[in-house]
């Protein structure tokens, strides 16, 4: 790229066209009532206006990368493509412009020469050398005119040139500027959508464990339910996390069994990888929903303790992720053919965020033969959530390997982040 050229784009592209950026309001903290949350954007909304500045900002990038390669192949035709119209248009007058300047020289040395001969000519010669030097100086100031009139066409060629320039490197810095528009309202939109993804924290969603006994005999059968309350003032999609285990190691736990069933269907075994086995749709404020649970322990189990931890994992149109406090029953197993006469009723202990492992931890249990550490204790208390879950809230395939790879008195389960996907 010659000078020209380089200084023409320097021009072309001194021009920036303003960038402005998508508006976007902060992150629920908590779950808000339905008068705060109507002039929020729902996150379904949110959804969309993230993957739109996706394909607005994929676009755009398209766009400028297309046009850098356009704006290359303009400049490389201008400088060095001499069937390009306006290049060839140049060199013709350039040519033109390069035989006049040496007419033009000629001519001025045709003068001098004459000028010469005037001076040396006698005085019989003189009208004849005076004759030819007018002849002369005639002949050159039509060269001059003609030499100034081809440089000017010169310059023409040229300004058409830089014009083309100009214009393709002002569209070029037109695109630049939409795509770096488009970068930042895709991350203001992502940003929204993210902060919309962040766990919020309720006490107005509870799940009780109803009817569980402080005590269970082995090689009985025990039915109980869970009720799930919604007290708050939005609608809710609840998913019931429910995990029954014994405080044993995982190759125990065959032992006992639970199966779940909801409005007279029939029973469904509650498998160790599914803490969330169903979901009630559209649970409206101040209606509840029971679960019904049966618990059975095979004749042969020893006696061990147990426990359920159970909690309300929902969502709404504004937040893919609501939590209502987890809580814990323990219950103890008694050996065949205990008297259980007043086994009493397994009551519930929250479950603090402090007790939830953050992500990366190894999970405890597995196939070992090691017990593991009761909720609560000292040697896993490595998370501290904030009022949002952001920092303990384990994605669904650590939750899953939790689940399953923990062993007896489990540190508590990871809630799963239900997120958009």
């Amino acid at each position: 790229m010659n000078l020209r050229s380089a200084l023409s784009l320097a021009v072309a592209t001194a021009t920036i066209v303003p960038v402005f950026c998508l508006s976007v309001g902060p992150a629920f903290a908590t779950v808000q009532t339905a008068a705060d949350a109507s002039s929020r954007p729902t996150y379904a909304e949110l959804k969309k206006a993230a993957d739109d500045a996706d394909t607005a900002h994929d676009k755009a990038a398209s766009d400028k990368k297309e046009g850098l390669e356009k704006l290359k192949a303009l400049f490389d035709a201008l400088d060095h493509d001499d069937t390009n119209p306006l290049r060839a248009a140049y060199l013709a007058a350039d040519r033109t412009a390069t035989t006049a300047t040496a007419d033009r020289k000629a001519a001025d040395a045709a003068v001098t020469a004459a000028e010469e001969k005037l001076k040396a000519a006698d005085e019989a010669d003189k009208p004849a050398a005076q004759q030819e030097l007018e002849t002369a100086r005639t002949t050159a100031a039509k060269a001059t005119d003609a030499e100034r009139d081809a440089k000017a066409e010169r310059q023409k060629t040229l300004d058409a040139m830089d014009d083309v320039r100009v214009a393709a490197s002002r569209d070029y810095n037109t695109l630049t500027n939409a795509e770096k528009k488009t970068a930042e309202e895709k991350k203001k939109a992502h940003a929204a959508l993210d902060a919309a993804k962040e766990c919020v924290r309720t006490d107005d969603l509870t799940v009780l464990a109803d009817g569980l006994p402080g005590k269970v005999v082995a090689g009985t059968t025990t039915d109980f339910s869970l009720t799930v309350a919604n007290s708050s003032e939005r609608t809710l999609t609840v998913r019931p996390l429910m995990l029954f285990r014994l405080d044993a190691t995982n190759d125990r736990q065959h032992f006992m069994t639970v199966q779940w069933s909801r409005d007279g269907a029939p029973w469904q075994e509650l498998a160790q990888r599914e803490e969330h086995p169903t979901t009630i749709e559209a649970m409206k404020p101040g209606s509840s929903t029971d679960v019904r649970l049966r618990l059975t322990l095979a004749k042969d189990t020893p006696a061990l303790k147990a426990y359920g931890l159970v909690a309300g994992d929902a969502s709404d149109s504004y937040n893919p992720c609501v939590l209502g406090p987890m809580k814990r029953y323990d219950f103890s197993v008694l050996k065949a053919g205990s008297d259980a006469a007043e086994p009493g009723e397994a009551t519930p202990a929250e479950v603090a965020d402090t007790d939830r492992p953050e992500p990366g931890d190894t999970p405890q249990g597995g196939t070992s033969d090691k017990p593991v550490h009761e909720a609560g204790d000292a040697q896993r208390h490595d998370g501290d959530l904030a009022s949002t879950g952001s920092s303990g809230a384990l994605p669904t395939a650590a939750v899953a390997a939790a689940v399953v790879a923990l062993g007896a008195g489990a540190v508590v389960v990871a809630r799963r982040r239900r997120t958009d996907s």
